[in-house]
């Protein structure tokens, strides 16, 4: 017996005619009719009453027919779910991500993604990055969504999907904050709420290296993990703190957000979509695909942007 054979059934049976059959099915009346005979010998009874209106089920044929159909309906769903795996367009995907991811990356990029492979099930994941990258290499996720420069690894790529400005938040009532660009130096006296080292080592290197290129060592008063958090302290009068220009996104109406004049601010921090090394775990190439706009075939071209090491 086999789907062939089964599918030949069903149609007789919704057709109610051999002839009509084998005009859909675009087959041989005379072969679909030995392929029903043989049917009926491994099915052990006769399925269909011949007369001259056409054919009728039998009551094993009507016994058998809605098994028939599950059989074929199964065995649709079987071909399309391997179809999907296979192109990456059916199973999970474990995304970690920062918590300034959510103010443009993911908003932009999520309901695209979503829309285009419905078939992934995503489950997203809010972590530190040190805690990400513990994550990732332990295979409690399949990529995270990471702030950067990050230090090089041997087992990870890494894809900058988005990149972006330090700007600076001050105090609604900071001397400085009707001004709409400013050079960092100008700053130099007022205490910071700086990125703690040990736990977002990629955004305290570049900040503490951008006010050295200022000319100054910062005095960090507080330390924190969140951009949203250093914004919130800057609110409470704490400090100056250097946070992504999307920062501005999630406004509050005691912090100024003010450019910087200084040109290593510019395009200083990223956010990078972090992997597994030559993954071929298919939603994670998906995602990658969707966020840097690359075509499926080219993936990875050549190696992935290295970030400089901390």
């Amino acid at each position: 017996m086999r789907f062939r054979q089964f599918h030949q059934f069903v149609t007789i049976a919704e057709q109610g005619s051999y002839r009509r059959a084998a005009e859909v099915l675009f087959i041989a009346q005379p072969a679909l009719s030995v392929s029903m005979q043989k049917l009926e010998q491994e099915m052990g009874a006769q399925l269909f009453e011949r007369s001259a209106r056409g054919v009728t089920l039998t009551a094993a044929g009507t016994a058998l027919l809605e098994d028939a159909r599950r059989a074929l309906f199964h065995a649709d769903q079987a071909r399309r779910s391997v179809r999907l795996v296979a192109h990456g367009e059916w199973g999970s995907l474990r995304l970690g991500f920062v918590g300034s991811a959510t103010y443009a990356l993911l908003p932009r990029t999520m309901p695209a993604f979503r829309q285009r492979y419905p078939d992934i099930e995503v489950s997203l994941r809010e972590d530190r990055t040190i805690g990400l990258l513990d994550m990732l290499r332990a295979n409690v996720i399949d990529a995270a969504l990471l702030r950067g420069p990050l230090a090089e690894d041997e087992s990870l790529d890494s894809w900058v999907v988005e990149r972006d400005d330090f700007v600076l938040a001050v105090n609604y009532a900071h001397p400085l904050a009707d001004r709409q660009c400013i050079a960092l130096r100008e700053c130099s006296g007022d205490p910071f709420i700086m990125y703690s080292p040990g736990e977002v080592p990629g955004l305290s290197s570049v900040a503490l290296s951008l006010c050295g290129k200022a000319g100054f060592a910062p005095l960090v008063r507080q330390e924190a993990v969140q951009v949203q958090t250093l914004v919130s302290l800057v609110a409470s009068g704490l400090g100056v703190a250097l946070v992504p220009g999307v920062a501005r996104a999630y406004s509050n109406p005691h912090v100024r957000f003010l450019d910087l004049s200084d040109h290593d601010a510019r395009g200083a921090i990223s956010l990078s979509l972090v992997t597994h090394r030559d993954t071929r775990c298919m939603p994670v190439i998906r995602l990658r695909d969707s966020m840097c706009g690359a075509g499926i075939a080219g993936w990875p071209p050549g190696r992935p942007e290295t970030p400089p090491g901390l």
